[in-house]
């Protein structure tokens, strides 16, 4: 990636947080501020002798800005455990190889590139950033440095070794869903059963039940615990009833794929819908 580039993801980066700062600061002080600012503005223009300057142009110019106003991402975060084909999956979108299944990866893999099963198509297609964040518990932060910018995010699983991860998959999408930054933003998020074309790869369907389970047992086990440790700010699932994705504050959906051979249709749609030119 160009430096300019790297700049540019920056600024993007800078802008997300700055707009979820603003959002998160009580409406009457927030109002209060821009008064002021506006104001305090106003009168030093005036003192300068810009009197052809107004108090209502300086608010409809303020206005203009579109402060408040969420600028699209073309964001796309790839997370799970690792050895789940997220880094295979990244270049299956970037070039349509599997770089040999590559290896675990210890730093996030980014880019910003048009789909690659995309680049015969005609009209306007916009570029996507394309974020494989690493699967390690210990690297597992550096997902925070991405969610403010995330138009959509993809947890891999590994329907192949799913039954002997099934509860560390559980925990650590059940951390990410009840993130605030996610709820807040109401952030998609794909469940993406990798490797499905080895014959004894655990179905979606099986898959999103087992999930559904295991959650259930987290939610319950975590509600008990005084409110003092509880460090996510928002909980999962309706009281009295057993957890199922349907009730969560974002859109949740479960698709099938394979990295290493290509098949990553469901992948590239979800991306699509999205990422919109």
């Amino acid at each position: 990636m160009d430096e300019l580039e790297q700049w540019k993801i920056q600024l993007q980066k800078w802008s997300y947080q700055g707009a979820e700062w603003f959002h998160q600061m009580p409406k009457t002080q927030l109002y209060a501020s821009i008064a002021v600012v506006i104001i305090t503005t106003f009168l030093l223009l005036s003192m300068l002798g810009c009197v052809q300057i107004s108090l209502p142009c300086l608010v409809l110019e303020f206005v203009n800005v579109r402060l408040f106003k969420a600028t699209k991402s073309n964001t796309i975060v790839l997370t799970g455990l690792s050895g789940s084909g997220k880094t295979t999956l990244f270049y299956q979108l970037q070039d349509g190889s599997s770089h040999l299944g590559t290896v675990t990866s210890m730093d996030p893999n980014e880019g910003t590139f048009v789909l690659h099963s995309g680049m015969t198509k005609k009209g306007k297609i916009k570029p996507v950033h394309v974020v494989d964040v690493p699967g390690h518990s210990r690297l597992r932060p550096k997902l925070d440095e991405f969610l403010p910018l995330a138009a959509g995010m993809v947890f891999v699983v590994d329907a192949l070794e799913f039954l002997p991860n099934c509860r560390a998959d559980s925990e650590y999408l059940y951390d990410i869903l009840t993130k605030s930054s996610v709820v807040k933003k109401k952030i998609p998020v794909l469940i993406l059963c990798n490797k499905t074309d080895k014959v004894t790869a655990h179905t979606k369907e099986f898959i999103k039940k087992q999930l559904e389970k295991e959650i259930e047992k987290f939610r319950a086990s975590r509600s008990a615990i005084s409110a003092a440790y509880v460090v996510n700010e928002f909980t999962l699932g309706v009281p009295g009833e057993a957890f199922a994705f349907s009730q969560c504050h974002n859109k949740v959906t479960v698709a099938d794929a394979s990295g290493l051979t290509g098949e990553i249709a469901q992948l590239e749609e979800f991306i699509r819908e999205y990422v919109k030119p």
